[in-house]
C-alpha cells in the first residue's frame, strides 16, 4: 500500500509539472506579448515619431534663422552700394567737369567722401575717350586710358554701372561704381573703386558657427569675396549657379569635394540674389554643426528610451514570473483544499448557485452579444456608408464589447455603495470613504481624460456622521466636476482633507480645472433648479441638495472659482452632527 501511496504520489506531482509546463507557460509569453503590444510597441513609436518630428521642427528652426540672417545681410550690402552710388550721383551732379578737375579739388571731395568709413580706395574723373582727366588715390594711375575696358562702355550705355571683382591695371581684386553726366553736349564719367577690404569685412562679418561661410558669387560662378573653406576670391565656385532670381532658397548640400579636393560634409545652404549687383548671396554651414544640440538631446532621448522600455520587459518578465509562481501555488492550494473538503451536498449548492447568477448575468450579456454580432452582419449586408459614418459605427460596437467586460468590475463598486442606503449616524473615516468615492467614480472619469490626485492628511479623525448623505454630496460633487471639462481633452480633478478650526472641524476640498463660473453665478449657484448647463442634461437641484444635505449635518459649503480657471468647493464638517439631527434619527 505504502508502495503504491508513493507511485501515485509520484504520479501526481508528474502530472502537475507537465500540468504547469502546458498552460502556464504559455500564459506566461501571453503576458510578455500584451506587455510588448500595448505598452512597449507604442511607446516606441510614439518615441521615434516625437524624434522624427523634433529633428524636423529643428531643421525648419535653423534654416528659418539662416534665412533671417540672410535677409538681413542682404539688405547691409544693398544699403552699402547703394549709399556710395547715391554719393558718386550727387557729387557728379553737383560739380562740374571743370570744378573736379580743378588743382586738389578731386581729393577735397575724395577726403569728404571718405571722412565717414573709407570705403573707397580712389576716386577718378574720366572724359568720354577714355583719359584719365583727374585722379585722387594711392595708384599711379592719372595715365591710365579707359577706352578699352570692359566697364567703360557699360557705363556710358546705362549711365551707371557696378562691376563684378577685376583685375585691371592695379592688378588685385577690386569693383568700381561708375556714373556719368552730360554737360555741355559732352559726357564724363566718375569713377569710384570700392575698398575691396571693408566690402569684405562687411560681407564676411557674419559667423555662422564653426563652419558656417557667406558667399558673394556672380552668375558666372566667380567668388566675389574670399569664402572662409570652399576658395578665393576671384577663384571659379566648385558648385553650379542658378539663374538669377530674388526669391530665398534652401537646399541640403550632400557630401562633395571641394576645388582643393577637401572633403565638405553635408551643409544646409541659403542663397538669394542681389538686385544690383547680380551677385548671389549665399550662407552655408555643416548640418552636423548646426543640428548638434538637437543631435545630442535626440540621442540621449532614444537612449533613455530604448533603457526605459528595456527595463519595463524586464520587469514586466520578473513580475509576471511571480505572478506565474503565485497563481501555481493558489492552484495547488486551492486543489488540496477542493480533496481535504470536497463534499456532493455542497458541490451541488454551489453548482446550482454558480448556474443561477451565471445565467442571470450571461443572458442579458449574450443578448448584448448576439445583437451586437447582428449589427455588425448587417453592416456588412447594406449598402456602402459614409466612410465617417462607418468608423464610428465600428467604433460603438468596439465600446460594446468593451462594457461588457467591465460590467463584472461596476458592479463590484456599486454593491459596496448600494449597502448604504439607511439614514444613521456613525463613525465615519473620510480618508477611506474618499479612496472608495474615487475609485468608483476614476473609470468614467478616465474616459474624458481626466485624472484624480488626492491629498488626504493623515490621521485625520472620524467624525459622527451620515455616510449614506455623505455619498450622495461627494458623487455629486465629483459628477459636477467631470461635468465641467466638457469639450476640453484632459482635465484634473484634485479632493483634500485636513482639519481646521482647532480640531473641531473637517475640511473636504473639490477642486477642478475646468471652465469656471461666472461672477454673476455665484450667488445663485445653490439655487433650486438653477444650472449652468444645456438644456436636458442638468436639472439644477444637485448643488442645491447638497447644501441642503451639508446644512444638516451641520457643515457648511463654499465655492470658488474664475472663468477658465477651474472651480474649487470647500465643505466644513463638524466632528460631532447637531444634536437635534440624532434625535431626529433615533426617533426614525
Amino acid at each position: 500500500m505504502a508502495a503504491q501511496s508513493k507511485t501515485n504520489g509520484n504520479t501526481s506531482g508528474n502530472h502537475s509539472d507537465a500540468y504547469g509546463k502546458k498552460n502556464y507557460s504559455p500564459l506566461f509569453w501571453r503576458f510578455i506579448t500584451l506587455t510588448v503590444v500595448c505598452s512597449l510597441l507604442p511607446l516606441l513609436l510614439v518615441g521615434w515619431g516625437i524624434n522624427i518630428h523634433y529633428t524636423r521642427f529643428s531643421e525648419a528652426r535653423v534654416i528659418d534663422s539662416l534665412k533671417n540672417q540672410l535677409e538681413h545681410h542682404d539688405k547691409i550690402i544693398e544699403l552699402f552700394i547703394n549709399r556710395r552710388s547715391y554719393a558718386l550721383k550727387v557729387i557728379a551732379k553737383t560739380h562740374s567737369m571743370d570744378e573736379l578737375i580743378g588743382p586738389n579739388k578731386l581729393d577735397e571731395v575724395f577726403e569728404v567722401l571718405n571722412h565717414e568709413d573709407g570705403s573707397f580706395t580712389d576716386l577718378g574723373v574720366i572724359g568720354e575717350n577714355g583719359d584719365h582727366l583727374a585722379y585722387a588715390g594711392p595708384f599711379s594711375l592719372k595715365d591710365k586710358n579707359y577706352s578699352n575696358a570692359f566697364w567703360f562702355k557699360k557705363v556710358l550705355e546705362n549711365g551707371i554701372f557696378i562691376s563684378d571683382m577685376f583685375m585691371g591695371f592695379r592688378q588685385e581684386p577690386h569693383f568700381i561704381i561708375a556714373v556719368v553726366r552730360m554737360e555741355r553736349g559732352k559726357r564724363w564719367i566718375l569713377r569710384g573703386t570700392v575698398d575691396t577690404e571693408v566690402f569684405r569685412s562687411l560681407v564676411e562679418s557674419t559667423m555662422v558657427g564653426k563652419t558656417g561661410e557667406v558667399l558673394l558669387v556672380n552668375p558666372d560662378g566667380i567668388f566675389q569675396t574670399s569664402p572662409r573653406f570652399s576658395g578665393k576670391i576671384m577663384e571659379k565656385a566648385p558648385f553650379a549657379i542658378e539663374k538669377p532670381q530674388k526669391k530665398i532658397k534652401v537646399d541640403i548640400l550632400k557630401d562633395a569635394l571641394s576645388a582643393k579636393t577637401r572633403q565638405i560634409p553635408r551643409q544646409i545652404a541659403v542663397w538669394t540674389w542681389l538686385k544690383e549687383p547680380k551677385w548671389m548671396l549665399m550662407i552655408r554651414q555643416d548640418y552636423d554643426e548646426a543640428l548638434n544640440a538637437v543631435k545630442h538631446a535626440n540621442f540621449v532621448t532614444l537612449v533613455g528610451l530604448h533603457l526605459s522600455a528595456l527595463i519595463i520587459l524586464v520587469v514586466t518578465m520578473l513580475i509576471t514570473r511571480h505572478m506565474i509562481v503565485v497563481i501555481r501555488q493558489r492552484d495547488e492550494e486551492a486543489d488540496q483544499l477542493n480533496r481535504q473538503y470536497l463534499q456532493a451536498s455542497k458541490l451541488a449548492s454551489i453548482g446550482q448557485l454558480s448556474a443561477g447568477v451565471a445565467h442571470e448575468i450571461n443572458n442579458p450579456l449574450a443578448i448584448i452579444l448576439t445583437e451586437r454580432q447582428i449589427l455588425m452582419d448587417m453592416e456588412g449586408q447594406a449598402p456602402p456608408m459614409d466612410p465617417d459614418l462607418k468608423a464610428q459605427f465600428h467604433d460603438s460596437m468596439e465600446q460594446i464589447d468593451i462594457q461588457i467586460q467591465r460590467c463584472k468590475r461596476i458592479t463590484q463598486n456599486l454593491l459596496r455603495f448600494a449597502r448604504r442606503t439607511q439614514s444613521l449616524i456613525e463613525p465615519v473615516d473620510l480618508n477611506a470613504f474618499i479612496k472608495e468615492v474615487v475609485e468608483l467614480m476614476e473609470r468614467e472619469a478616465r474616459t474624458s481624460g481626466i485624472k484624480f490626485f488626492t491629498d488626504l492628511e493623515e490621521n485625520l479623525p472620524e467624525i459622527q456622521s451620515d455616510p449614506s448623505q455623505l455619498q450622495q454630496v461627494f458623487l455629486n460633487m465629483i459628477t459636477n466636476a467631470v461635468d465641467a471639462h466638457d469639450g476640453m481633452p484632459y482635465g484634473t480633478i484634485s479632493i483634500t482633507t485636513g482639519s481646521e478650526n482647532s480640531g473641531k472641524n473637517v475640511r473636504i476640498g473639490f477642486a477642478d480645472t475646468g471652465s469656471g463660473i461666472r461672477p454673476e453665478h455665484l450667488e445663485k449657484l445653490f439655487d433650486p433648479f438653477f444650472t449652468t448647463k444645456p438644456v436636458g442634461k442638468g436639472t439644477g437641484l444637485g448643488l442645491s441638495i447638497c447644501f441642503s444635505i451639508i446644512e444638516r449635518l451641520g457643515g457648511e459649503i463654499k465655492v470658488r472659482s474664475n472663468p477658465g480657471e477651474g472651480s474649487e468647493f470647500i465643505i466644513s464638517l463638524p466632528l460631532e452632527p447637531p444634536s437635534g439631527l440624532k434625535e431626529e434619527l433615533a426617533q426614525g
